[in-house]
């Protein structure tokens, strides 16, 4: 009699771990998009409402064995209590195609659990009723335009200043020469002047060449949105949320009209 009471209460206890095990698998990452709360086993997500295998999952209590392939079957691991935004580590190479709840001593590989549980605001409560609401206006948030600058190397040339010493010498050689050919009058005289004044500027104006680092700036048109302002109406009344990524023409709610995605 006594094994007996033994037994169901061991049988008892089980199916009460078991009905505590629940989770809520999401169809994208960082628990976004669709998402299924069950306390019982999942054999075939695609062959549900959800329609597609789970990318996130939030177990809060027990283990449960996920896989990869419908029935239980392909790849499959251990998850305890916690919440993970992504199964690509997992070895899923589908995502999450089945689950249900199993006792620790399970033959599959265990995942260790996350840390603590999401801080994600907008992800699915277990066991809460999600309504659709109609979204009025979307509003995409950008930051600021970028400067990019980047350093060039450049070559400078540079012509040293006109020498005065050449102007006086190529002025008094240019009136002698203008002299001699213009049968010394005056005219010839002074234009030789002026042009060897001109001539003699240059005498021994040389010129440098080097490189030097010049640095170039260039303004960035800005990136993609960081977040997009949402205005949508829930049983008459306007909400506002920031969202990630842009919504269609309704967002998912719970019963207070806050987002859930």
């Amino acid at each position: 009699m006594t094994t007996l009471k033994c037994m169901i209460g061991v049988l008892t206890l089980a199916s009460a771990t078991h009905a505590l095990a629940d989770i809520t698998v999401y169809q994208g990452e960082r628990f976004r998009g669709r998402a299924v709360t069950t306390g019982g086993q999942l054999r075939d997500l695609q062959g549900t409402p959800f329609g597609t295998r789970a990318r996130s999952i939030v177990v809060y209590n027990g283990n449960w064995e996920v896989c990869d392939r419908p029935g239980f079957g392909g790849n499959c691991v251990l998850l305890q209590a916690g919440s993970y935004d992504s199964v690509d580590q997992m070895g899923l190479d589908h995502g999450i195609a089945s689950a249900r709840g199993v006792r620790r001593h399970s033959q599959y590989r265990v995942v260790p659990p996350p840390l603590a549980l999401p801080t994600y605001e907008y992800r699915q409560r277990p066991r809460e009723r999600i309504y659709e609401a109609r979204v009025l206006s979307v509003r995409a948030v950008v930051g600021p335009p970028e400067q990019r600058c980047w350093v060039e190397r450049e070559q400078v040339v540079e012509r040293e200043a006109p020498s005065g010493k050449g102007a006086l010498a190529g002025a008094i050689i240019g009136g002698i020469l203008g002299h001699q050919i213009g049968d010394g009058n005056d005219a010839g005289t002074v234009g030789g002047a002026v042009a060897g004044a001109a001539i003699g500027a240059n005498v021994g104006r040389g010129t440098s060449v080097y490189e030097q680092d010049v640095q170039r700036c260039a303004d960035l048109p800005p990136g993609p949105p960081d977040y997009w302002d949402v205005t949508y109406n829930f049983r008459g009344q306007e909400h506002h949320a920031q969202m990630t990524a842009p919504p269609g023409r309704t967002v998912q709610v719970n019963s207070q009209g806050e987002p859930r995605t």
